[in-house]
């Protein structure tokens, strides 16, 4: 029997980078994943393994030392590697939001300087837009930055920063006013730079601090954080693509292909508690059969399936658009939305199949219960990209009355 979710139209280069990585999933991921989570730890040594691999420079143009690969390719991998633990894809996206962003917004002079170095994983990103106050609401940021002579000087807090720890290279989104009157559009008026600063907690470069990690119901071993500015001084030459005012877009389009990132989290996820559902229920008797054999089961063995099919179909179809170059919000969004929420349901149900041997810590499924939720958040919630999916509908499908 063929394995769920298998995309068609592939090209060989892509089969043997998604056998490869699906190789080290089942055997450095899966078999350390539920212990390290529960002591939350983070995964020094897959993560190791991932930069050996070239993960972290898979969608980095060849000419930084990077592999050159398509969001598709990117897509399938984190698939791939959420099957495993969610967390540690969680550590590759926001690294590869911030190579992306530099890649399409960055000057020559930032490219050159920080490219090379992801691509071989020696740094590694991260990115900043939410606030303690903020939510889903980006227009409503307050952290700032003031122009001083060939400086700027940030001041406020950021929160929910993944791989703030970690991270020795931060994508920071605050409001700018310089050359921008009052009462100029939020949107316009925000800008994003590019901080550099040591690895770990505490002050990381002077003004800068990166308080402990945020403990978390799940999507542990991955460090969160706040990020707190307080007169960081950064270089002008520091502003992602040299001009202020543009960073709420460079963010916005940063985050659309994380969106589909989520949306491959979500699949990968799904495609694991489906395994863990359909292989219990083939070990689990009651009433003299294997529970697989019960009509209840085979229905919902059903559901999961058809979910996890529908959801990966349209995540490749919102990667593939995107690598086309047309616009993809829509397709992003609808695909972050039901892979997130089918997600949800086929974990839930492997966790009702699993009977009250699911509420156990010893079995993989509590685990991916707890993990499932944070994909009803990330990137933006389903109230947010229903917003996004009927806004551009009716910009579509606009009456000509």
């Amino acid at each position: 029997m063929a394995r769920l979710a298998q995309t068609a139209g592939l090209t060989d280069v892509q089969q043997e980078i998604l056998s490869t990585v699906r190789d080290f999933v089942d055997k450095e991921i899966i078999p350390v994943a539920t212990e390290l989570e529960h002591r939350d730890e983070y995964p020094q040594q897959i993560v190791d393994g991932l930069k050996e691999l070239g993960l972290f420079g898979l969608m980095i143009p060849e000419e930084y030392g990077g592999l050159g690969e398509s969001l598709l390719t990117y897509a399938l991998c984190v698939e791939e590697i959420a099957r495993g633990w969610m967390s540690v894809s969680g550590i590759i996206n926001t690294h590869f939001i911030v190579a992306y962003m530099l890649k399409q917004h960055g000057t020559q002079e930032q490219k050159d300087h920080f490219l090379p170095r992801m691509a071989a994983g020696d740094i590694r990103g991260a990115f900043s837009m939410s606030e303690p106050g903020l939510g889903s609401d980006v227009s409503a940021i307050t952290s700032k930055a003031v122009k001083d002579g060939d400086e700027y000087v940030l001041n406020g807090q950021k929160m929910w920063l993944t791989n703030g720890g970690t991270s020795s290279l931060v994508a920071v989104l605050v409001r700018s006013d310089e050359g921008h009157p009052e009462g100029t559009a939020p949107h316009k008026s925000m800008t994003t730079f590019l901080v550099e600063k040591e690895a770990g907690f505490g002050e990381v470069r002077p003004g800068l601090t990166i308080p402990g990690k945020i403990d978390k119901m799940g999507y542990k071993g991955v460090d969160t954080t706040e990020l707190i500015m307080d007169g960081l001084r950064i270089p002008a030459d520091r502003v992602l693509g040299g001009v202020t005012g543009r960073g709420f877009y460079q963010m916005m389009d940063g985050v659309e292909v994380g969106r589909v990132n989520v949306a491959a989290r979500g699949c990968g996820v799904a495609q694991r508690a489906f395994e863990l559902g359909v292989q219990y229920a083939q070990q689990r008797h009651t009433f003299g059969k294997p529970i697989a054999q019960h009509q209840a089961i085979q229905f919902k063995l059903a559901e999961m399936a058809t979910k996890v099919e529908a959801a990966h179909a349209m995540m490749v179809n919102a990667a593939r658009k995107k690598d086309s170059g047309e616009r993809n919000d829509l397709e992003a969004g609808m695909a972050k939305y039901l892979a997130s929420e089918y997600c949800k349901e086929v974990v839930e149900d492997a966790f009702r199949i699993h009977g009250g041997y699911g509420f156990s810590k010893e079995y993989e499924i509590e685990r991916l219960y707890r993990e499932a939720p944070m994909l009803l958040i990330g990137e933006g919630t389903a109230e947010i990209q229903k917003m996004i999916i009927g806004r551009r509908l009716l910009e579509e499908y606009r009456f000509q009355g």
